[in-house]
């Protein structure tokens, strides 16, 4: 996930809708999918009120895609009615066990 510059106007925004996406739950491993590195980038286009979230899955087979896909756009319409919402699935980088969070660790029983 990116780093976020506080000197940016819209960065508190940004946290907020990566704060919101942890309502996001993979219903295979039961943790949400920013502890689980799942979620590459947040993107707020102001002009055009739109949210791009550049995502992964755990492997371009994961029989939960959709239903995690889903998930994402129905939070962020929820929580932010006036954006559009577009989730770009994306391959590269490779997700692995790495880009789980210290927390996504610790439920996990890592």
């Amino acid at each position: 996930m990116e780093i976020f510059d506080i000197t940016q106007s819209d960065s508190f925004f940004k946290l907020r809708v990566v704060e919101s996406l942890r309502l996001v739950i993979d219903p295979e491993l039961e943790i949400n999918i920013i502890d689980l590195g799942l979620v590459y980038n947040v993107d707020v286009n102001e002009e055009s009120k739109v949210i791009t979230i550049s995502m992964t899955l755990s492997s371009p087979a994961c029989p939960m895609g959709g239903t995690i896909v889903g998930s994402v756009e129905n939070c962020l319409t929820h929580h932010y009615p006036e954006y559009k919402t577009s989730v770009d699935l994306v391959w590269e980088p490779v997700w692995s066990f790495d880009r789980i969070s210290k927390e996504g660790k610790r439920l996990l029983g890592m």
